[in-house]
């Protein structure tokens, strides 16, 4: 009998592993069901900056998961051909420009491009400028000025969970191979007892992680928990997936370009170059997207290309009895924030935070679930705001634009359109420079900025973005190239 059994492997599996083997105290024991016949899907390789905490929570430190995982850093996203063909704009990581007093710096931005129409956001931001130059290095600059910049990393899903796997089994985690094909449960409760595997052996549990990917074998098969389907606001429903070569200078930050029914995904690791196509299988046929796809390649291809279906939604109770869905089997949102480790990754802080002791305090379970809902939502209306404002003019983007938006998404543009106000929940993931940057890169201007930007004189005006300005472009002047700071992380000793 084992405090936790955890069903799949891959990143989902194995980073619920590695986080309950290091908090948990002396004495529960983890265990680990996986096939090595069963593929993982593998969405996920590039990262938001939240994964430094999940990363450092264990141990681990920057310079040693990248020599483990192949990986490179990330500034950021590129975004290109969204708002229209032609366009470009970044979503980048850290802040850009400093506040001064109660006012948010992009309402000086906004007062400042009134005169001066062409101006650039990012030319604020040290992460864009730094993405530009191809260039990185941690500058942590003086307390009393912080740089504004953050970085995340794009590495090799599978390395990262063979890596986590060494971690957790070091750790007191036990791994059993085998394949589930019958789940007990208690007849009274109706909660899981043990997962029969193919062999005949069981494997007994208090409590049970399902990371069993789309098929969702414990919460959605064993226990009946429903779909939310989002697909009306986000209809892309395939994707294929295909590796080449990499390419140099290898470029701090992830790729998305829009294509005629979807967008198209680049993540430089050190060893290859990750692409993929997500598309909306009713405005693209699947040989179209593959031609697609491979004629957009930077090196030649490694493989063939993947195919991958999938239906944006999540279920609707992350948490049912003694059982918890982490990754695809929680759920499903297309990569395009690179959100899909984060959404485990904040799935396995928050129940942590919320561990159930011997008997699981139905409030507990509501908590969760009712933190998770609102998170997924969140992220969700995120990814809406991208495809909604866009001037493309193919049937699909069309479409996007007619779709009703869910009413807080309506309510978040509304007043950034009226006012350059940015709503947010405390708790919400995206912070309000991320909105901003995807309001702005996607053609929202705002029509007014706040009557607090007035207080400087036009000189003082001037002066501040010219300083602000300056010192991002200093700190950016001060990194080597970002070929140049991996090179040096793999010639460190380990």
């Amino acid at each position: 009998m084992h405090d936790f059994v955890i069903v799949g492997g891959g990143t989902a599996g194995w980073m619920a592993a590695a986080a309950l083997a290091r908090f948990l105290p002396r004495g529960h024991s983890v265990a680990l069901v996986e096939s090595d016949a069963i593929g993982t899907v593998g969405v996920g390789e590039a990262t938001i900056p939240q994964i430094r905490l999940f990363n450092q929570s264990l141990g681990i430190d920057d310079a040693e998961l990248i020599r483990q995982t192949s990986g490179t850093i990330k500034l950021g996203i590129e975004f290109v051909d969204w708002s229209r063909p032609g366009s470009r704009y970044y979503h980048a990581f850290g802040t850009i420009g400093r506040s001064l007093g109660l006012t948010p710096f992009h309402h000086y931005w906004l007062r400042h491009r009134t005169d001066h129409p062409n101006s650039d956001l990012w030319a604020w931001s040290t992460s864009a400028r730094a993405a530009r130059a191809d260039r990185f290095a941690p500058d942590q600059g003086r307390p009393d000025l912080p740089t504004g910049l953050a970085w995340a990393f794009q590495f090799d899903a599978a390395l990262y969970a063979a890596f986590l796997r060494r971690y957790a089994e070091g750790r007191g985690a036990r791994r059993t191979e085998g394949r589930v094909t019958d789940i007990r449960r208690e007849g009274a409760s109706g909660r899981i007892e043990a997962v029969q595997l193919d062999d005949g052996r069981e494997v007994e549990g208090r409590f049970f992680i399902d990371c069993t990917g789309f098929a969702s074998l414990l919460l959605g098969q064993a226990l009946g928990v429903g779909f939310d389907d989002w697909s009306r606001w986000l209809p892309c429903d395939r994707a294929l997936a295909v590796q080449c070569e990499a390419v140099r200078p290898l470029t701090p930050y992830t790729r998305a370009t829009a294509r005629a029914a979807g967008w198209q995904w680049r993540i430089p690791l050190q060893n290859r170059t990750g692409n993929g196509l997500v598309y909306c299988s009713s405005f693209m046929e699947d040989g179209e997207a593959a031609d697609t796809l491979l004629a957009n390649l930077d090196g030649a291809a490694l493989m063939q290309p993947r195919p991958l279906r999938f239906r944006a939604g999540r279920r609707h109770s992350a948490w049912a009895g003694n059982c918890l869905a982490l990754g695809l089997a929680a759920g499903f949102l297309e990569p395009l924030e690179s959100t899909s480790i984060h959404l485990i990754q904040s799935g396995i802080a928050r129940l942590l935070h919320l561990l159930p002791g011997t008997d699981i305090a139905p409030e507990l379970v509501e908590e969760y679930n009712r933190q998770t809902e609102r998170e997924w939502e969140a992220v969700r209306d995120f990814l809406i705001l991208h495809y909604h404002a866009n001037d493309r003019p193919e049937p699909f983007w069309a479409e996007r634009r007619a779709t009703p938006l869910p009413s807080r998404l309506q309510h978040r543009i509304d007043l950034f359109r009226a006012s350059g106000q940015i709503a947010r929940d405390a708790d919400d993931l995206f912070t309000e420079v991320a909105w901003l940057q995807v309001m702005i890169g996607q053609g929202i201007v705002p029509e007014r900025y706040h009557p607090l930007a007035d207080g400087l004189a036009a000189a003082e005006l001037a002066e501040f973005l010219s300083l602000a300005r300056r010192h991002s472009a200093g700190v950016v002047d001060r990194m080597p190239g970002h070929d140049a700071f991996l090179a040096k992380l793999e010639t460190a000793p380990a």
